[in-house]
């Protein structure tokens, strides 16, 4: 998600990529197109993250579409010239800016109504490679459960910049959550009511959610991770964590030899178990870096997309997975 990586607008328009994925809120299923039907609200999210709170939110009340397939990775992402005509075509529009350039374009042109951006929901911070309890927010407390606290963050590192993975904290992903559940009531005020009652729902699952991490985090033999792709900075600062990217914010760009020594060494003061590694990108950094430190590597999934690698099938299952993980690389458990 480096935001340098711009798409101009002849890419867009001359873009060969990825079709419109059309998935029922009710049902999960995909199929190509993104025709309305039976009445309901036309919405396309534009990838998994955002997908989920549509179809959590809007219920039988909406058809959403994603447009990003499964498995591709959602930063590099480009679309093509039927794709942005559709998405003129849509009723709501629910997207993070900044994740994807091709996408943050088209929706600037679409001239849609009802056109959210999900960082606007939320307080965005300023995140790199290095993030956590001792990066970064002095004197604060990063412990679970205080919702609604603001933070203004510092970059760190070259590759630091405007971080959009609010997703990955449970408490900032429930603010999104509520400001869908409203935003979609104001353009369907006929299920204004079933839409509130639908993010007061999620709101409460992701609540206990983080209450799971809160008290699962606590407590370990190292308060250290290291992860190829610098996505988990806003869970970081949440339980106290402290984050080693090997990378920065754009999974695919490649470390220094600096950066590679740096780490070695971190992994040996801090008593670091685990290199984590994503499911959509390439994991041959990881286990280099693990080799030559003999550590192991385990999955850290900044659920960017559900595929059959996913360790769970969605968003609430996939973060069970994800604390597992963090708790054994951690020694909490």
């Amino acid at each position: 998600m480096n935001v340098r990586r711009l798409i101009s607008t002849t890419a867009v328009a001359g873009a060969t990529a990825l079709g419109l994925v059309s998935l029922s809120a009710c049902s999960g299923t995909s199929s190509a197109g993104g025709d309305k039907g039976g009445g309901k609200l036309d919405v396309v999210a534009s990838f998994y993250p955002m997908q989920f709170l549509a179809e959590q939110i809007g219920g039988d009340h909406v058809e959403v579409t994603t447009l990003t397939r499964p498995g591709v990775e959602p930063h590099d992402l480009e679309l093509k010239p039927r794709q942005a005509t559709e998405l003129r075509g849509a009723d709501y529009i629910l997207y993070l800016k900044g994740v994807q350039p091709a996408v943050d374009e088209a929706i600037a042109q679409s001239g849609v109504e009802h056109t959210v951006d999900a960082a606007t929901l939320t307080t965005m911070e300023s995140h790199g490679t290095e993030v956590g309890h001792d990066h970064g927010h002095e004197g604060e407390e990063h412990e679970g459960g205080h919702e609604g606290e603001e933070h203004e963050g510092g970059e760190h590192g070259a590759e630091g910049g405007a971080d959009p993975h609010v997703w990955l904290d449970p408490v900032k992903y429930a603010e999104v959550a509520k400001g869908v559940g409203d935003s979609m009531a104001k353009a369907d005020p006929v299920h204004a009511a079933d839409y509130r009652k639908n993010a007061g729902t999620l709101v409460g699952k992701l609540k206990s959610l983080d209450a799971k991490f809160a008290a699962g985090l606590k407590n370990g033999t190292t308060k250290t991770f290291i992860t190829t792709h610098s996505a988990f900075g806003y869970l970081a600062e949440r339980y106290g964590l402290e984050q080693h990217g090997i990378a920065g914010l754009d999974p695919e760009s490649e470390p220094s030899p600096a950066r590679i020594k740096e780490l070695q060494t971190v992994a040996k003061q801090e008593k670091v178990s685990t290199i984590f590694f994503e499911t959509l990108a390439s994991d041959r950094t990881a286990k280099t870096l693990a080799e030559d430190t003999g550590l192991r590597t385990d999955v850290l999934d900044p659920l960017e997309g559900i595929t059959d690698r996913s360790k769970g099938d969605d968003y609430l299952s996939v973060m069970e997975s994800n604390l597992a993980a963090l708790q054994k690389a951690l020694g909490t458990k």
